[in-house]
Parts: structure tokens; C-alpha cells; sequence
């Protein structure tokens, strides 16, 4: 007894005729009998009586009707949910992302993701991204956001985005420059990251060759903490324009650009080579993809996100 055979039955039962269930299931009758006949020869059980007007269950064929609708609706219910599962899978996808992208980036990503996969579970870990670099090489990570990362045969690495460094200070002090050079940046105490953040070493690999010495008063690995105390007056930082974003514009700051040559970054997405792709991590690469729009059309954004002269100014006066 099969599923097929259990259908035969079911269509000419309901048809009552093996002639009008042939021509429904597009089967050459002697085809649909013999399926029938090997059907009642598996059960030991006469199913179908054929009558002048067509055909009619016997006792026995009557009471597998009732199970064979049973079967058939599980089987199909069970294909519709297999089906769906692959046009909707469920599961959990861990992303890493340094907390400077999961301020701004972290609700679009989930949103997006549930628009896309309503059953997959987004689970973020937040940190620099050295440590997500590290999670990810373990196994822990599916995928990660990272800056700067130093090259990994485990791992591949597609560029998203680059930006410029710019000088950020107080609204307090003494107005900015429009341009800051990598020498002058020594003049100011600097509030940056600690050494093993990226941006801190984004900015040591460009200033050390030259033998630039930057007076550094405090650190601080958050963005906002960062931000507030550059805004309090405790000093200055160097950092990509988007980092204004996080706050920056509730912030008393003014910036200025730095270089030449300027100091840039690199924000990649990184994934294990080893590892497969499933559903969830390729639609989370086209939601990220698409949030990110190609490099070349980004930088001149990043290059003019600081505010000018007169704006810096008039914030100095808010």
C-alpha cells in the first residue's frame, strides 16, 4: 500500500467510476485498475464493487476511505510544510557587529531580515572587532562586521564601505580648522579607543610611520561614552564621520578634516570559508549588501559629512 495507490482509490471512490477518475488523474484506465487491483491484492480486501452505473466501495472499501482521506491529508500537509520551510526556513543566524554599526545598523538589518524570513532569528553580538574576528575563526559567529581585519586563509572578505577620519572636538573650544594636518593632530589631548579597537589602530598605523606622538588623556571603547566626553571638553578624537551619527547631533562637537593623507578605514563583511552557506546567511548577505551601496558611491558622502566652518560656528553659539 502506497500513497499513489491510496489516491487511485480515493478518486474513484469519490468519482464513483474508473472510467471519469482516469480521465481526472489523465491516466490510461487499464493503468488505474491495475493500481486498484495491486492495491486490494496488498490488503487481502475487496475495495471497489463495479456496478451498471460506475463503481461503489464495499464494506472494507469504506472503512479505508475514511483513512486514506487521513493519509493523503497528512502527506500533503507534511509537503506544504517542507515546502515552506525551504521558501521560509526557521533558525538562528549569529551575527557579530562592533557596536559603532549595530547603533545604526542593527534595526534595519532585523527588520529587513524579518520581511524576508519571518521564522529566522537574528542573534547579535555586540564588540570590537578583533574579538568578533576571533569568534567567528571558533565557530561561534556565522558572520561578522569588521574593520580593518588583518587577512585570514579561514576566512573571506567582501568591502562594504570606507570612510574618512575626521577631527572631532568640543563646540566649546576654540574653532576648528578647516583642515588638520597628521603633525598638528599631536597639539591636541586625544580621547580615542584602546589599542585593540580598530579605529585606535586604523589611526596608529598612519601617524606611527611618520612618527606622529598623540598626546592621549582617556580612552574609551563605546561610541557614545567617546562622544560624551569629547563633547564635555575632556578632549578630541579622531573618527569616521558616520560615528556623528550615533548621537553627535544631540552633542555640542565640531570637526575638521584630517591629512593629507587622509586616515580611512575599511568596513567589511567577513564569513568562514569552510562553512557552507545556508538560506538565512545568504538573504542576510543580500539584506547587508543592501544597505551598504557600492563603495565608490559612498565615499564622497563620508569625505563631506563634517560640518563647515559657519556651521561649526553656529553650534559653538547653541
Amino acid at each position: 500500500m502506497d500513497l499513489r495507490q491510496l489516491n487511485y482509490f480515493v478518486a474513484v471512490a469519490d468519482a464513483k467510476s474508473f472510467t471519469r477518475a482516469a480521465v481526472a488523474l489523465n491516466l490510461v484506465q487499464s493503468t488505474l485498475s491495475h493500481q486498484i487491483a495491486l492495491l486490494e491484492a496488498d490488503l487481502g480486501q475487496r475495495l471497489l464493487v463495479r456496478t451498471g452505473r460506475g463503481a461503489i466501495p464495499t464494506e472494507a472499501g469504506a472503512a479505508l476511505l475514511a483513512h486514506a482521506r487521513d493519509m493523503l491529508n497528512s502527506a500533503r500537509k507534511a509537503r506544504d510544510d517542507l515546502r515552506d520551510l525551504h521558501r521560509n526556513p526557521a533558525g538562528r543566524l549569529a551575527v557579530g557587529l562592533p557596536s559603532q554599526v549595530a547603533l545604526s545598523m542593527a534595526s534595519p538589518m532585523v527588520s529587513r531580515m524579518r520581511q524576508r524570513l519571518p521564522r529566522a532569528i537574528v542573534s547579535i553580538s555586540e564588540g570590537i572587532s578583533l574579538h568578533l574576528r576571533e569568534l567567528l575563526i571558533q565557530g561561534r559567529l556565522d558572520v561578522a562586521l569588521l574593520y580593518d581585519p588583518p587577512p585570514s586563509p579561514q576566512l573571506a572578505y567582501r568591502t562594504l564601505t570606507r570612510e574618512t577620519f575626521l577631527l572631532v572636538g568640543p563646540a566649546s573650544a576654540p574653532p576648528l580648522p578647516e583642515r588638520v594636518s597628521l603633525a598638528a593632530l599631536a597639539d591636541y589631548p586625544m580621547v580615542l579607543p584602546g589599542r585593540s579597537n580598530a579605529m585606535r589602530s586604523q589611526v596608529d598605523s598612519v601617524l606611527g610611520p611618520r612618527g606622529v606622538q598623540l598626546n592621549i588623556v582617556a580612552e574609551a571603547g563605546v561610541v557614545l561614552t567617546l562622544l560624551k566626553l569629547v563633547s564635555d571638553g575632556l578632549g578630541y578624537t579622531a573618527a569616521p564621520a558616520s560615528m556623528l551619527l550615533h548621537g553627535g547631533d544631540r552633542l555640542r562637537l565640531q570637526t575638521a578634516q584630517i591629512g593629507p593623507p587622509a586616515i580611512r578605514n575599511r568596513l567589511v563583511l567577513a564569513t568562514p570559508k569552510a562553512r557552507p552557506e545556508t538560506r538565512l546567511l545568504r538573504e542576510f548577505l543580500a539584506v547587508v549588501q543592501a544597505l551598504y551601496p557600492a563603495e565608490a558611491a559612498r565615499e564622497p558622502a563620508a569625505a563631506t559629512m563634517g560640518p563647515s566652518a559657519r556651521q561649526r560656528r553656529e553650534r559653538r553659539s547653541v
